[in-house]
């Protein structure tokens, strides 16, 4: 079988290159040819304004010509566009059970569901998780290259899809209870859980992207919310007060404190600064399984069950709004959102706790561990 050659677009390369953009192809433009993945991602905010000028200057069609639900009156200004088509993992990669199952159902979680017994991980199963861990903050740093203005929701999805195949990574979200795409992208008024589509991104939006890979055995799992482009002053506070409740709560992480002392931190901070916390989601403990035991809820005066100890290994993950805590679902059953329309953000990490205190597994390595929205501050 042939194999086309062009010249490298990177500029000053000018290299023989046979690699050919996935996205100029499916949109019928020749050439885009690069001699290897890092010329291709080092070009990619340049290059990729040739697709905007291929789809027209509102990108691909509209809420306005596309409306899956005629009848659903939105709380916000988001609306659904087009998704692109579920994506593929090489057979060679390992796979949870839910990941060829047809209804997506995790019967390893099922089995356990309802029990409130928390697993110590052993040395080889903390080993597991921070190697789990470490790539799954690999793939988020890449998800955050491609987040900016005119980039679509798919294709941060295909950046990290394809970081997690090239890090022999399964992608957890893909097919858990049929979610169809491998990351979540919540953007704006969504809470959580948003389906990645064909909407450029927006200046002044916000695009929460939530990772978990699962490598050898362990799910790795965590989040960010990024800026795009100029985002108002009062946005921005949302986003950096949000961080700061995870921080807080973080902090508090030690042998012998009750899990439902997150939610009291939380809130206080939240509430402190004028904004709501979001009640319906939780964190979740996390390793061999996706979501087990502890339940970690956000909110203050909750009843969560459970003691922290050494080995325990959970998320904590607070979803802080504008208006109020309330929230609704889009009719795609996955798409959570404020009740209100106004805008909420998230912070995601993996801790594991310690004979001394914890150890963060998602932790960022570069600026300092700081996350990526503080680089534009």
């Amino acid at each position: 079988m042939s194999v086309a050659l062009g010249l490298c677009e990177t500029p000053g390369c000018n290299a023989l290159a046979s690699l050919q953009c996935p996205t100029c192809l499916k949109l019928g433009i020749k050439g885009a040819y690069f001699c290897t993945q890092d010329c291709f991602k080092g070009s990619w905010k340049t290059h990729k304004v040739i697709h905007q000028l291929a789809k027209g200057e509102n990108g691909n069609k509209s809420s306005d010509e596309y409306n899956p639900w005629p009848s659903y009156h939105f709380t916000g200004k988001l609306r659904p566009y087009k998704r692109e088509p579920l994506r593929q993992v090489p057979e060679s990669i390992g796979r949870p059970d839910y990941a060829l199952h047809p209804t997506g159902i995790p019967l390893s979680e099922q089995a356990v569901r309802g029990s409130a017994q928390i697993k110590v991980l052993n040395d080889e199963e903390i080993e597991g998780m921070r190697v789990a861990c470490k790539l799954g903050r690999e793939v988020l740093d890449e998800a955050a290259r491609a987040c900016d203005v005119g980039v679509t929701t798919a294709e941060i999805d295909r950046a990290v899809h394809e970081a997690c195949i090239e890090r022999d990574c399964y992608p957890s979200p893909l097919n858990y209870y049929q979610f169809p795409a491998s990351c979540c992208t919540s953007v704006n008024e969504v809470i959580c859980h948003g389906i990645p589509d064909t909407r450029p991104l927006q200046d002044g939006d916000i695009c929460n992207v939530d990772v978990t890979v699962y490598h050898n055995g362990f799910h790795g799992d965590l989040n960010e919310t990024f800026f795009v482009g100029n985002v108002k002053p009062e946005i921005k506070k949302l986003v950096e007060v949000t961080y700061e409740c995870l921080q807080k709560a973080i902090d508090i992480v030690r042998p012998g404190e009750k899990y439902r002392e997150i939610g009291n931190v939380i809130q206080k901070h939240a509430q402190a600064h004028g904004f709501s916390v979001v009640r319906s989601y939780c964190g979740h403990g996390i390793h061999r399984l996706f979501h087990t035991a502890p339940n970690v809820p956000h909110y203050a005066k909750n009843k969560a069950v459970g003691v922290m100890k050494p080995g325990h290994s959970f998320t904590i993950e607070p979803m802080i709004s504008q208006g109020n805590w309330r929230d609704e679902m889009w009719p795609d059953n996955w798409t959570a959102v404020t009740s209100d329309g106004q805008w909420s953000a998230q912070f995601e990490q993996t801790l594991l706790v310690t004979e001394t205190g914890c150890d963060i597994l998602t932790k960022r390595f570069s600026k300092n561990g700081q996350p990526h929205f503080m680089d534009k501050i």
